[in-house]
């Protein structure tokens, strides 16, 4: 049975028009269009953000909720054929898990894999809030921005270095492979994943999603 498609709700008002556009053409006239310009401060400036948003150390940006799903497990070495435990797991949660080989399991006894929040423009203003009551649950928090209206993006906060490193290991063209891709000598090869995914987000979208959250106290 086919399902109905619905337009998500956008936080994008017409007051937000001027603002978005000066951004994109910020962005668009700096030149960095491609997601693996060394020089790019888009992302940089996101993960500062949301560093800041969430008070914690490390941020990981992905092009795709499933993405930071993947880096949070990852991170933490959850992987094939291991167990971990989600509160209130999507459908979509169980099935990208199960494609990992991943078996989902019930009781305290096992780790809360991340916490997770959805932000949208119904509840923007209200993340802080949010991140107050959510934080801590898990070694990993996610953050889904995707009906924000930008396209898909999410992002892992965390205190830990390591579930950091390794979530951007997992990126082709992460923090990492930006290092040795102009200095051609690996860094800390013991974190190579046995394979990377295109989860690296576009410098537009974190541009647009950063905007959004700097302003989310001004929207109506």
């Amino acid at each position: 049975m086919s399902e109905t498609l619905t337009r998500p709700e956008t936080v994008v008002q017409k007051e937000q028009y001027f603002s978005l556009s000066f951004v994109l053409s910020r962005v668009l006239n700096s030149g960095v269009i491609m997601s693996i310009e060394k020089n790019d401060q888009e992302l940089k400036g996101l993960e500062k953000s949301i560093a800041k948003l969430t008070k914690t150390k490390y941020v990981s940006l992905f092009n795709s909720y499933t993405g930071a799903i993947h880096g949070a497990l990852w991170g933490q070495d959850i992987r094939y054929q291991s167990s971990t435990r989600l509160n209130n797991p999507s459908d979509q949660e169980k099935k990208f898990l199960h494609w990992l080989g991943i078996t989902l399991a019930a009781g305290t006894h096992v780790k809360l894999a991340y916490s997770f929040i959805a932000l949208s423009g119904s509840n923007l203003r209200d993340v802080d809030q949010l991140v107050h009551e959510t934080g801590g649950e898990a070694p990993v928090l996610i953050l889904d921005f995707t009906e924000l209206g930008f396209g898909p993006v999410a992002a892992i906060a965390t205190n830990d270095e390591n579930i950091w490193k390794k979530a951007e290991r997992l990126k082709i063209f992460g923090a990492f492979d930006l290092q040795t891709m102009w200095t051609q000598e690996e860094s800390e090869p013991e974190l190579q994943p046995t394979a990377q995914f295109n989860y690296r987000l576009s410098p537009l979208v974190a541009a647009c999603v950063k905007l959004t959250l700097l302003r989310r106290n001004l929207s109506s």
